[in-house]
């Protein structure tokens, strides 16, 4: 938006038509000099930039300012019901704003919060963000990657992890520090060039400067697939060069896998994440179909078998928050994982919330959100 007439007709159509309504009373019977408290109903951490700096510019554009309180700093937890932010301006500025903004601030903070839990759960694995095709358009896509490297950057902090080092598009790959989106094939090059072998071949020849990262679940055959791309270039394997990518649907077994396989993967390799109460989700993730702690450690130990230990294992398909807990329980050895499973599952707890406190300085809010009120920090 470049100037107040485009802004305004912009959020009268997409704001909720009782602020338009307030606006217009306001502006008949007199403004008010508010302040907005903004809080979310569960823990998250706090990813309000984007939010705020639209806020700005929106009242900006309307020839005023705002004063902005911000309790909870980029990157900082915040426990539920505790206000992110207080923003103090003209109600008639702000009134009609608030639909908007707080769609901004809600998926970003559970975002970030998600992202943060799964990069501190495995802090030597590199993640990549791949939610891109997951969102609800562009401008869902440019929020979830902002909340990726806030979570991301508060793992880095709190416990040294190596956390989400880029994402799959080149339009937020600045979020992450780089310059394009990273990635390398999908299941349709695969079916394409009628098999995992050629599609490597194929991705070499026209990539050659680029990691060669191959999916390995096309036809079934994960471990074989696997090594057949080893041994096909054996130098780069050598070199550390190529990582295969375990996404087996949740529908099959890794090749080589089943129940009882996978019980003795994980004895022979993490005993001690099978040995304690485990609940269904968590078994599923440990020796289940699809790809399971065990079916990570099964590569593992045919790649080591076959004389490629520097071959990269990298694994997708479901990587959340829950996930990623119970992959770190059996020490599963994947370097990298890549992931749109921190986007919120439940959206209803992305619903943020403001509430007006003070009319002219005046503290005054609806009984049951006195814990709203202002304090003094």
């Amino acid at each position: 938006m470049t100037d107040r007439k485009e802004l305004d007709a912009y959020v009268r159509r997409w704001t909720d038509a009782y602020f338009n309504r307030t606006r217009e009373i306001v502006e008949k019977f007199g403004d008010s000099r508010v302040t907005y408290a903004v809080f979310m109903r569960r823990p998250v951490v706090s990813a309000t930039r984007q939010a705020l700096d639209w806020l700005k510019e929106a009242v900006a554009l309307r020839g005023e300012t705002v004063d902005i309180d911000l309790r909870y700093e980029e990157g900082r937890w915040v426990g539920a019901g505790e206000p992110i932010f207080y923003i103090t301006g003209s109600f008639a500025v702000l009134c009609d704003l608030e639909t908007l903004l707080l769609q901004k601030v809600g998926p970003a903070c559970v975002a970030a919060y998600n992202a943060f839990t799964m990069c501190q759960e495995l802090p030597k694995t590199s993640f990549l963000a791949m939610d891109a095709r997951h969102c609800a358009g562009t401008e869902m896509a440019e929020i979830m990657a902002y909340a990726a490297s806030v979570g991301s950057d508060r793992a880095k902090r709190k416990s040294g992890a190596v956390g989400f080092i880029g994402n799959a598009t080149d339009a937020t790959a600045h979020y992450f520090g780089q310059a394009a989106g990273m990635g390398t094939m999908p299941h349709a090059l695969i079916g394409y060039a009628g098999s995992t072998v050629r599609a490597a071949e194929m991705f070499r020849e026209t990539h050659p400067d680029k990691m060669l990262i191959v999916l390995v679940d096309y036809f079934g055959r994960e471990v074989s697939d696997a090594l057949a791309v080893c041994d096909r270039f054996p130098d780069l394997a050598k070199a550390g060069q190529i990582g295969v990518r375990l996404d087996t649907m949740g529908g099959r077994f890794c090749e080589g896998l089943g129940p009882a396989e996978s019980y003795a993967v994980l004895d022979r390799n993490a005993p001690r994440s099978i040995r304690g109460y485990r609940n269904e989700g968590e078994l599923r993730h440990l020796i289940g179909p699809g790809v399971s702690a065990a079916a990570v450690w099964h590569m593992r130990e045919a790649l080591d078998r076959a004389g490629y230990p520097d071959v990269k294992i990298v694994a997708s398909s479901g990587f959340g928050p829950e996930k990623c807990k119970v992959m770190a329980l059996a020490d599963a050895p994947i370097d990298v994982i890549g992931t749109g499973s921190y986007l919120p599952d439940r959206w209803a707890e992305t619903y943020a919330t403001a509430d007006i406190v003070e009319y002219d300085g005046q503290p005054r809010v609806k009984v049951g959100r006195e814990f709203l009120l202002r304090k003094v920090k």
